[in-house]
């Protein structure tokens, strides 16, 4: 099922966290509030996600099936710190509301990425805090998880098949590594966690920025093996097979 531009809808509430605003798809959804975008709203029902992320995303239950509840938090010195919130910098700026978007484009436009189903905000005093709800991808599993014994079994040349396709679509990855990779028991390739992501008009410098991001991500989770490499030279000749003619 598509998700359609059209179908959006946008609502206000305010509850104990501030004034905020949620968008949600009206076509898998047909009614949706705010609770949706907290995990205690979910009881026992909702599970840690254990691999990657900051420790802020939930498996969780719901009329459009089973899903994946993620909040908004800072990294570096901010979150060292203890600061979860984001300066307000108007709707437009928030950044939920904006990976709802582009995933619904993308998933439009027949790209593997999980659906949009809820996204929104809430706003207190000089900052807002932020989650998404996005269906689940049933029995993926990360590509970081091959990075075991199984290494060489890994979809290598799938996986560069796929993000081929997305940079051909113009799609730059802020945070392409290997715990946001998935491959599902049939062997398709997704991405996930789009925050911060970009649609880009040409090629350029940006597709080898993805590329060596994944890298070190692979090297840093393979703590100094050297096993992946193998693995991801496979993955960079079908990436360069799959955009090989098509200007940069």
């Amino acid at each position: 099922m598509e998700v359609s531009a059209a179908a959006e809808r946008h609502q206000t509430f305010r509850d104990d966290r501030g004034a905020g605003v949620i968008v949600f798809d009206a076509v898998r959804l047909r009614q949706a509030g705010p609770e949706l975008l907290d995990p205690a709203h979910y009881g026992a029902a909702a599970s840690a996600v254990g691999e990657g992320g900051r420790g802020a995303a939930w498996f969780v239950p719901g009329d459009a099936g089973e899903a994946v509840l993620r909040h908004y938090r800072r990294g570096g010195l901010a979150a060292k710190l203890g600061c979860r919130r984001y300066a307000w910098l108007g709707e437009s700026r928030v950044r939920s509301l904006a990976e709802f978007r582009l995933l619904g484009q993308l998933h439009r436009e027949g790209l593997p990425v999980p659906a949009p189903l809820v996204a929104g905000y809430w706003r207190r005093g000089w900052g807002y805090g932020a989650a998404i709800l996005v269906e689940r991808i049933a029995g993926a599993r990360a590509l970081s998880q091959w990075l075991g014994q199984d290494v060489d079994q890994a979809p290598w040349e799938a996986v560069g098949e796929v993000l081929a396709r997305f940079h051909l679509a113009g799609v730059d990855h802020a945070d392409l590594n290997a715990d946001n990779v998935l491959v599902d028991p049939d062997g398709r390739v997704w991405l996930i966690d789009f925050d911060r992501c970009l649609r880009r008009r040409s090629g350029g410098a940006w597709r080898e920025r993805n590329l060596r991001r994944l890298a070190r991500s692979l090297a840093k989770l393979s703590r100094g093996g050297m096993r992946w490499q193998p693995g991801f030279s496979r993955l960079r000749r079908a990436y360069a097979d799959a955009v090989k003619g098509v200007p940069a």
